[in-house]
């Protein structure tokens, strides 16, 4: 009556590392894109002569140095 008992254990904990390390993975890769995409904006905004501190605060508008630009303009 054992056996059952501990496949459904093994099964449960497997699955929940499953759910863990897909949603690690999927988090890393939304974050690394999402970098990527602010790395380009910034490099086309150099280009263009924009501030690229303006480009950085568009991601990251909670930051403190974002903040200090806002009230500075």
């Amino acid at each position: 009556m054992d056996k059952p008992l501990d496949k459904n254990l093994l099964a449960i904990l497997i699955s929940c590392v499953l759910i863990l390390v897909t949603g690690f993975g999927c988090l890393t890769y939304y974050k690394l894109n999402e970098l990527q995409s602010m790395k380009s904006n910034i490099e086309s905004a150099i280009v263009k002569g924009v501030d690229p501190l303006s480009v950085r605060c568009s991601y990251d508008s909670s930051s403190t140095v974002c903040s200090i630009y806002a009230s500075r303009k």
